[in-house]
């Protein structure tokens, strides 16, 4: 079982770079699996994730970086970089910078685009570096060791207390999912209509310049 530690580092690392793969479920399936059956050591799944986060990113922000903004823009959609999402994550960028790169680690959208963004909005690489190790590190090892845990004690309750267990833990996990794609919608939905308000603006200049004083 040696070879998962490589798979949940890969399956990160490339889902970081901009690829819409299932990390998040990766994790948390790996970590449920080494809590329950003990065949695979969750301070390796952790240190594969947080890794292959932070590789990931990294490589993400350089292609962002070089390729920059008009070229996502042009070719994004085809692997799910719509004009919406990069609208929001403009948007974001302006206004929490930092705090984007390690936040969006928890919203599935942005955890996917988040590097790509960074660069081609031209963030300083430095800053981006701090937030996206403090974000890796917090949202891998937070993932892994909680759902570890819970591996392991549903494989301590047995019977019904141990589905109910189980159950209620899936449903905090489904909870918190729909939260963060509500907030995603609203999030997206301000981005837009601050595009909108900007681009009127740039529509308005020319007219403003030309009436007399």
């Amino acid at each position: 079982m040696q070879y998962g530690y490589g798979v949940v580092g890969v399956t990160v690392m490339l889902e970081s770079m901009g690829l819409p793969l299932p990390a998040e479920s990766l994790i948390i399936a790996a970590s449920l699996y080494a809590g329950s059956t003990h065949h695979l050591e969750i301070r390796w799944i952790a240190t594969a994730a947080v890794i292959g986060a932070i590789m990931g990113d990294n490589f993400g922000y350089l292609i962002g970086h070089t390729v920059g903004y008009g070229v996502l823009k042009k070719y994004g959609r085809k692997i799910g970089l719509t004009e919406e999402r990069l609208i929001l994550g403009r948007y974001l960028f302006k206004r929490h910078g930092g705090v984007v790169v390690f936040a969006g680690r928890f919203i599935a959208v942005l955890r996917v685009f988040v590097a790509l963004l960074a660069g081609a909005n031209r963030m300083p690489w430095h800053s981006f570096l701090f937030f996206n190790a403090m974000g890796g590190i917090v949202w891998a090892g937070g993932y892994a060791f909680v759902t570890y845990e819970l591996g392991r004690q549903i494989e301590k309750i047995s019977g019904p207390l141990g589905i109910t267990v189980g159950a209620l833990g899936l449903l905090c996990l489904g909870g918190a999912f729909f939260f963060l794609k509500k907030n995603e919608k609203r999030l997206t939905e301000e981005a837009m209509e601050h595009a909108r308000l900007e681009e009127q603006e740039r529509q308005s200049r020319p007219h403003a310049k030309g009436k007399p004083s």
